[in-house]
Protein backbone atom coordinates (compact mmCIF):
# COMPACT_ATOMS: atom_id res chain seq x y z
CA UNK A 1 0.00 0.00 0.00
CA UNK A 2 1.19 3.54 -0.85
CA UNK A 3 1.28 6.06 1.78
CA UNK A 4 -0.74 9.17 1.00
CA UNK A 5 2.23 11.89 1.37
CA UNK A 6 4.16 10.04 -1.27
CA UNK A 7 0.36 9.62 -2.74
CA UNK A 8 0.25 13.14 -3.17
CA UNK A 9 3.21 14.16 -4.15
CA UNK A 10 3.67 11.12 -7.11
CA UNK A 11 -0.18 12.66 -8.22
CA UNK A 12 1.31 16.42 -8.44
CA UNK A 13 4.15 14.95 -10.82
CA UNK A 14 1.55 13.70 -13.12
CA UNK A 15 0.54 16.93 -13.89
CA UNK A 16 4.00 18.23 -14.15
CA UNK A 17 5.02 15.12 -16.47
CA UNK A 18 1.77 16.06 -18.33
CA UNK A 19 2.56 19.76 -18.48
CA UNK A 20 5.50 18.98 -19.67
CA UNK A 21 3.99 17.35 -22.79
CA UNK A 22 1.84 20.25 -23.38
CA UNK A 23 5.08 22.53 -23.38
CA UNK A 24 6.90 20.36 -26.06
CA UNK A 25 3.75 20.08 -28.25
CA UNK A 26 3.71 24.05 -27.74
CA UNK A 27 6.93 24.06 -29.22
CA UNK A 28 6.28 21.73 -32.05
CA UNK A 29 3.66 24.00 -33.02
CA UNK A 30 5.76 26.72 -33.27
CA UNK A 31 8.60 24.78 -35.09
CA UNK A 32 5.99 23.84 -37.37
CA UNK A 33 5.35 27.90 -37.85
CA UNK A 34 8.63 27.86 -38.62
CA UNK A 35 9.03 25.51 -41.41
CA UNK A 36 11.40 23.43 -39.26
CA UNK A 37 9.59 19.97 -39.25
CA UNK A 38 12.94 18.29 -37.95
CA UNK A 39 12.71 20.18 -34.95
CA UNK A 40 8.79 19.52 -34.43
CA UNK A 41 9.50 16.26 -34.81
CA UNK A 42 12.02 16.25 -32.27
CA UNK A 43 9.45 18.23 -29.92
CA UNK A 44 6.37 15.74 -30.55
CA UNK A 45 9.03 12.82 -29.29
CA UNK A 46 9.71 14.25 -26.53
CA UNK A 47 5.71 15.15 -25.81
CA UNK A 48 5.05 11.92 -26.25
CA UNK A 49 7.99 10.65 -24.01
CA UNK A 50 6.55 12.88 -21.42
CA UNK A 51 3.34 11.27 -21.54
CA UNK A 52 4.78 7.65 -21.06
CA UNK A 53 6.46 9.24 -17.86
CA UNK A 54 3.51 10.34 -16.58
CA UNK A 55 1.79 7.14 -17.61
CA UNK A 56 4.39 5.02 -15.17
CA UNK A 57 3.66 6.91 -12.78
CA UNK A 58 -0.05 6.78 -12.51
CA UNK A 59 0.46 3.11 -13.04
CA UNK A 60 3.12 3.01 -9.72
CA UNK A 61 -0.26 4.63 -7.99
CA UNK A 62 -2.54 2.22 -8.91
CA UNK A 63 -0.17 -1.02 -8.91
CA UNK A 64 0.13 0.23 -5.08
CA UNK A 65 -3.65 0.44 -4.37
CA UNK A 66 -3.63 4.19 -4.38
CA UNK A 67 -5.64 6.48 -5.77
CA UNK A 68 -4.64 8.59 -9.00
CA UNK A 69 -5.99 11.79 -8.71
CA UNK A 70 -6.00 14.37 -11.81
CA UNK A 71 -5.16 17.42 -11.24
CA UNK A 72 -6.11 20.76 -13.88
CA UNK A 73 -2.45 21.33 -16.48
CA UNK A 74 -1.50 25.00 -16.75
CA UNK A 75 -1.51 26.69 -20.23
CA UNK A 76 2.28 26.65 -21.51
CA UNK A 77 4.15 29.35 -23.29
CA UNK A 78 3.32 29.14 -27.13
CA UNK A 79 5.57 32.33 -28.33
CA UNK A 80 9.12 31.87 -28.94
CA UNK A 81 12.25 34.30 -30.14
CA UNK A 82 14.45 31.79 -31.77
CA UNK A 83 14.53 27.77 -32.24
CA UNK A 84 17.62 28.50 -29.93
CA UNK A 85 15.21 30.15 -27.39
CA UNK A 86 12.76 27.25 -27.42
CA UNK A 87 15.30 24.42 -26.56
CA UNK A 88 16.73 26.89 -23.83
CA UNK A 89 13.64 27.02 -22.25
CA UNK A 90 13.52 23.19 -22.79
CA UNK A 91 16.71 22.99 -20.66
CA UNK A 92 15.45 25.50 -18.26
CA UNK A 93 12.54 23.16 -17.94
CA UNK A 94 14.19 19.89 -17.85
CA UNK A 95 15.75 21.13 -14.86
CA UNK A 96 12.95 22.05 -13.14
CA UNK A 97 11.74 18.66 -13.68
CA UNK A 98 14.55 17.22 -12.27
CA UNK A 99 14.78 19.37 -9.11
CA UNK A 100 10.69 17.96 -8.65
CA UNK A 101 11.77 14.31 -8.85
CA UNK A 102 14.69 14.74 -6.73
CA UNK A 103 11.96 16.21 -4.34
CA UNK A 104 10.12 13.00 -4.78
CA UNK A 105 13.16 10.83 -4.10
CA UNK A 106 13.53 12.93 -0.77
CA UNK A 107 9.90 12.15 0.10
CA UNK A 108 10.40 8.28 -0.63
CA UNK A 109 13.65 8.62 2.04
CA UNK A 110 11.39 9.92 4.44
CA UNK A 111 8.45 8.13 4.59
CA UNK A 112 11.02 4.74 4.04
CA UNK A 113 8.94 3.50 0.95
CA UNK A 114 11.58 1.09 -1.06
CA UNK A 115 9.43 0.89 -4.14
CA UNK A 116 9.09 4.58 -4.75
CA UNK A 117 12.83 4.70 -4.10
CA UNK A 118 13.54 2.15 -6.92
CA UNK A 119 11.37 3.65 -9.56
CA UNK A 120 12.45 7.46 -8.82
CA UNK A 121 16.15 6.24 -9.59
CA UNK A 122 14.77 5.53 -13.14
CA UNK A 123 13.50 8.94 -13.32
CA UNK A 124 16.68 10.25 -11.95
CA UNK A 125 18.72 8.37 -14.79
CA UNK A 126 16.14 9.60 -17.27
CA UNK A 127 16.65 13.50 -16.21
CA UNK A 128 20.40 13.11 -16.65
CA UNK A 129 19.82 12.11 -20.13
CA UNK A 130 16.99 14.50 -21.22
CA UNK A 131 19.65 17.35 -19.95
CA UNK A 132 22.71 15.86 -21.74
CA UNK A 133 20.41 15.58 -25.13
CA UNK A 134 18.29 19.24 -24.98
CA UNK A 135 22.57 20.32 -24.06
CA UNK A 136 23.35 18.87 -26.93
CA UNK A 137 20.88 20.32 -29.19
CA UNK A 138 21.94 23.71 -27.86
CA UNK A 139 25.58 23.27 -28.60
CA UNK A 140 24.70 22.50 -31.68
CA UNK A 141 21.99 25.53 -32.91
CA UNK A 142 25.12 27.82 -31.04
CA UNK A 143 27.48 26.61 -33.80
CA UNK A 144 25.33 27.21 -36.95
CA UNK A 145 24.90 30.93 -35.43
CA UNK A 146 21.95 31.62 -37.41
CA UNK A 147 23.20 30.66 -40.72
CA UNK A 148 20.11 29.31 -42.68
CA UNK A 149 21.96 26.41 -44.53
CA UNK A 150 22.92 25.50 -41.58
CA UNK A 151 20.22 25.66 -39.44
CA UNK A 152 17.90 23.53 -42.14
CA UNK A 153 20.96 21.10 -41.56
CA UNK A 154 20.81 20.60 -37.96
CA UNK A 155 17.00 20.78 -38.38
CA UNK A 156 17.05 17.29 -40.95
CA UNK A 157 19.19 15.80 -38.06
CA UNK A 158 16.83 16.32 -35.54
CA UNK A 159 13.89 15.21 -37.62
CA UNK A 160 16.16 11.55 -38.04
CA UNK A 161 15.45 10.93 -34.46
Amino acid sequence: MIGKRIEQAINEQIKNELYSAYLYLSMAAYFEDQNLPGMAKWMYGQAKEEQEHAMKFFRFIVERGGRVELHAIDKPDFTFESPLSVFEKSLAHEKLVTSLIYKLYEIALEEKDYPAQVMLQWFIEEQVEEEDNVTGVIEMLKMTDGKPYQLLMLDGKLGAR
